[in-house]
């Protein structure tokens, strides 16, 4: 089983910048694709960015060239700095792994508790 510790989430004024962190441990197999997601109240959880393991991305348009992806695989960790933060970027920040118990397991998502990111004008 797969537990996700979340780190670096806070307060921040419009134009600052935060670093989240998610370290994967536990029993498993391998850690494939690792991202993550936010959630603001009233709206539907988003993609924010994702990482595969051979260090391919994906972000949302509307943090393109302000957010940045990337994973440290000895460590299992992935992280995202966030430059020129807004506050429509306000939200829960969820990590989520892909991963696998055994070699000839199917895939399974896990979700971590949530980071909250606030950023004030």
């Amino acid at each position: 089983q797969v537990q996700l510790v979340e780190s670096g989430g806070g307060s921040v004024q419009a134009g600052g910048s935060l670093r989240l962190s998610c370290a994967a441990s536990g029993t498993f197999f391998s850690i494939n694709a690792m991202g993550w997601y936010r959630q603001a109240p009233g709206k539907q959880r988003e993609l924010v960015a994702d990482i595969t393991k051979g260090g391919s991305t994906n972000y949302a348009d509307s943090v393109k060239g302000r957010f940045t992806i990337s994973r440290d695989n000895a460590k299992n960790t992935v992280y995202l700095q966030m430059n020129s933060l807004k506050p429509e970027d306000t939200a829960v920040y969820y990590c989520h792994v892909k991963y696998r118990n055994t070699w000839f397991s199917n895939e399974r998502d896990y979700w971590g508790q949530g980071t909250q990111v606030t950023v004030s004008s």
